[in-house]
């Protein structure tokens, strides 16, 4: 196993996200931004496990996007969790290290954050890749 892939998954997601015509306007960053406000998308947290077999060397990454605002209401979020979702899901993402056998969306979650006034959905995909 390799965790080498990793860095050519992310400049991926993050290139696919900044070119999907929906998210126009929407910042995407993956580190929180000091003092942040407004809505924005974070490429976040990622877990890798060995997916070797005979046919040769893979990995399988989960890792989380998260939208993050501190506007009213879901509604809003939700549409860009689903936007980010359309993006990715089946994309024909190129690696520069490894590549892509699928990107398959696993779950969702949605909550209220600092005491009600900041939502966030949080969404983790899994990206199967060959090395």
């Amino acid at each position: 196993m390799s965790y080498g892939a990793a860095p050519a998954l992310q400049t991926a997601v993050f290139q696919r996200l900044s070119a999907w015509p929906a998210l126009a306007g929407v910042s995407i960053f993956d580190a929180v931004p000091p003092n942040a406000t407004g809505t924005f998308v974070l490429i976040g947290p990622e877990e890798a496990r060995d997916q070797s077999d005979k046919s040769g060397a893979g990995a399988e990454h989960q890792m989380v996007i998260s939208v993050i605002t501190d506007a009213t209401g879901f509604l809003s979020i939700k549409t860009i969790a689903a936007d980010i979702s359309d993006a990715l899901i089946g994309a024909p993402l190129v690696l520069s290290r490894g590549t892509l056998i699928n990107l398959l969306f696993l779950r969702a979650n949605a909550r209220r954050i600092e005491e009600g006034e900041t939502r966030r959905i949080d969404l983790t995909f899994r990206a199967r890749i060959q090395l």
